[in-house]
């Protein structure tokens, strides 16, 4: 019992162990697995390495349209895509995803340009 008010004065002197999140919030750990944010379109060559080698299938990659796809509700943010691709150009952020209403996919397309 007495450790118990013991306990009590001195969580009272010491300041919260918690946040309060919407005026102060967490940096986030560098490294840490936010998002894919996208693609850098003028670099991909559309090799599909990244296609072959994502678990869970999120994205697909068209070599005749050139354009690359991501479905964010498919993508477990394992960062293999990022980390197989020859030419570095798919961007991962370390912040989350804000919520979403919609269940839409990233596309991303290469314009082709013809010669007159």
């Amino acid at each position: 019992m007495f450790n118990m008010v013991g306990n009590i004065f001195k969580n009272l002197l010491k300041k919260p162990v918690t946040r309060n999140y919407p005026v102060s919030k967490r940096n986030f750990f560098k490294g840490s697995r936010g998002q894919i944010k996208g693609v850098d379109i003028s670099l991909c060559i559309f090799c599909g390495i990244c296609e072959r080698k994502c678990p869970p299938t999120a994205i697909i990659v068209d070599k005749k349209e050139k354009s690359w796809e991501i479905d964010p509700f498919k993508c477990i943010i394992c960062g293999e895509c990022v980390d197989v691709c020859p030419k570095k150009c798919i961007l991962m952020e370390e912040q989350y995803a804000s919520p979403s209403i919609k269940k839409e996919k990233h596309k991303f397309k290469q314009e082709i340009k013809k010669a007159i």
